[in-house]
């Protein structure tokens, strides 16, 4: 399992919730349950923000020439920076400078802030949804809501006063930053 481990954001319940979900990982880390992306890798997708359906996760397994792809493809690609984002099961590619990542991720967590626009929101959580093995959450930033998808399909919600769980079992406590 490798995990994304963003920078943080401007706010401090935003940097809290992350680095909460980065020290859970860590540990996970020190049990050998995980492995670390080494560096910050973006997360690259086919298409643009600007053609409504016109954006999608990379397959990586559909990927042929992933020599190819990883030298000259991946940088040309657009980009997003989730919050948190892990690759548990699924597979993914980095060019060799380790600055992308394309693949579609076991679970992306998105911590929205008033500074995340309506339009941003929905690109998103649509360009998520592309991908239907990925698990992808909200948390408002000033709500114990984590609201869950698995690809396009909405799951139960979760909240932060009890131990969240992936659909694969995966397992983070923060209870403790419950408001």
């Amino acid at each position: 399992m490798d995990i994304y481990m963003p920078t943080l954001s401007t706010t401090v319940r935003h940097n809290r919730i992350a680095t909460s979900l980065i020290g859970q990982v860590i540990n996970m880390i020190m049990k050998n349950e995980v492995n670390a992306l080494s560096e910050q890798c973006p997360l690259a997708y086919w298409g643009t923000k600007e053609l409504p359906s016109g954006f999608e996760l990379v397959d990586a397994e559909k990927i042929d020439d992933t020599e190819h792809f990883t030298e000259i493809v991946i940088t040309e690609l657009e980009y997003v920076k989730p919050d948190f984002l892990m690759f548990k099961n699924n597979p993914y590619l980095e060019n060799k400078r380790q600055t992308r990542t394309a693949g579609r991720p076991d679970l992306i967590v998105e911590i929205w802030s008033e500074s995340n626009s309506k339009n941003d929101r929905a690109f998103l959580q649509n360009l998520y949804a592309t991908s239907d093995i990925t698990e992808h959450w909200y948390i408002e930033q000033d709500s114990n809501e984590v609201i869950c998808y698995l690809g396009r399909n909405r799951l139960e919600n979760q909240y932060l006063t009890d131990v969240l769980s992936t659909r694969e079992g995966l397992k983070f406590d923060l209870r403790y930053l419950a408001i």
